[in-house]
């Protein structure tokens, strides 16, 4: 499917000229307008903050300054759930308007109520989650019947004439043939995949269903098999860092290629690792040791192998070396033989205990702000 011409246009140039100049630079602008959820998965790092935190929202203006900031081509509007934003639909326009290549990703439940809000567009896609088959993603959500509420969405958004895509994070004890069959329901319905292992969230109620980098390769390496080395599928990714996960490049992460901005900040250093915020872009760019993170580098990173880290890498490889891409269109992604060697890890520095300062400090400015959020949050519960 691919994205349709102008947008395509727009990134491609915007890309190599960035990728010349040989400074960073974002690709995406990865923007979480608001903490709150309509579900609770324990896979998630995001929802088990304090109320008056998760009824904090980032304001139209504040969205719109973001993408002025960094100056990406595109921006994925996560959460949280972004459809329980009342000016989502003002958010979406702007940022078309701007020209930018908007992903919104939801879990659906409020896809169809709220479905009138939005236009199609070249510059606007659904971005659905969806982890799986319906066993795997109710499991996944924690909840039953999402599985099928996706896709009564998804056939929905279509039939509108929308662009939908599905975003699907894979854990530890998905089962290979089930996830290849998922892909191929996929197809049938027209639908492209984001494909991303899951990556073990500090704050995640579930530490235990995280992939390490051995697992993900293999993995990855059993289901593109099922799929002719992953060319019976159509993904969002690029082929590179789907030539990545299954163990055939050796890949350092970008962590500045995808910068994540809330309602705390910038997130400081990537949109995976919360060791601080500051308030604006350049902060982010200028004053983060970049050097000291990254697999091999920093404990934490040590198991990362996630799209948001490496999908900047696989875009500047696939410019310097194109080659590559044409090798992978005509022959799919490589499952057995050899892997490319892995990152050493014994020099990376141990983890540090990194406390949630800033949620001390966004309660005391909201208190600030407002005396009586307590009680009113108290009465709400």
């Amino acid at each position: 499917m691919g994205l349709p011409l102008a947008p395509l246009v727009r990134i491609g140039s915007y890309t190599v000229k960035k990728q010349l100049s040989g400074k960073k630079y974002p690709l995406v602008l990865m923007l979480e307008p608001l903490l709150r959820c309509n579900l609770a998965c324990a896979g998630c790092g995001k929802i088990d903050y304090p109320d008056a935190i998760l009824n904090q929202r980032l304001s139209y203006d504040q969205c719109m300054d973001a993408i002025d900031e960094c100056g990406a081509p595109a921006v994925s509007i996560a959460g949280g759930e972004p459809l329980l934003h009342r000016d989502m639909p003002k958010i979406v326009k702007g940022y078309i308007a701007k020209k930018k290549f908007v992903i919104l990703c939801t879990n659906a439940l409020l896809l169809k109520k709220k479905i009138d809000d939005y236009a199609p567009s070249d510059f606007f896609t659904w971005s659905i989650h969806l982890d799986g088959d319906q066993g795997a993603h109710d499991h996944s959500v924690c909840q039953d019947g999402v599985y099928d509420t996706c896709i009564d969405a998804i056939t929905v958004a279509k039939e509108r004439g929308f662009r939908v895509q599905v975003n699907c994070t894979v854990f530890d004890g998905h089962d290979p043939a089930r996830l290849a069959s998922f892909f191929d329901t996929m197809k049938e319905m027209g639908v492209e995949i984001t494909i991303s292992p899951g990556y073990a969230y500090e704050r995640a109620a579930d530490q235990e269903h995280f992939f390490n980098r051995e697992k993900t390769r293999k993995f990855f390496r059993d289901v593109f098999k099922r799929g002719n080395g992953g060319k019976a599928w159509t993904f969002t990714n690029s082929p590179l860092f789907l030539d990545f996960l299954a163990g055939n490049q050796t890949y350092e992460c970008t962590p500045w290629s995808m910068p994540l901005r809330t309602v705390f900040g910038w997130q400081k250093p990537c949109y995976l690792l919360g060791e601080g915020y500051v308030q604006t872009f350049a902060e982010l760019m200028e004053g983060t040791e970049w050097e000291k993170y990254g697999v091999g580098k920093y404990e934490k990173c040590a198991d990362c192998m996630v799209h948001c880290g490496f999908e900047g890498t696989a875009a500047a490889d696939s410019i310097s070396k194109p080659w590559k891409l044409a090798k992978l269109a005509i022959q799919g992604i490589r499952t057995d033989g050899p892997m490319a060697p892995d990152i050493d890890l014994s020099n990376q520095r141990p983890a540090e205990d990194v406390f949630s300062s800033h949620v001390e400090r966004e309660l005391a400015k909201i208190k600030a702000a407002d005396p009586n959020a307590d009680k009113r949050v108290a009465n709400a519960a």
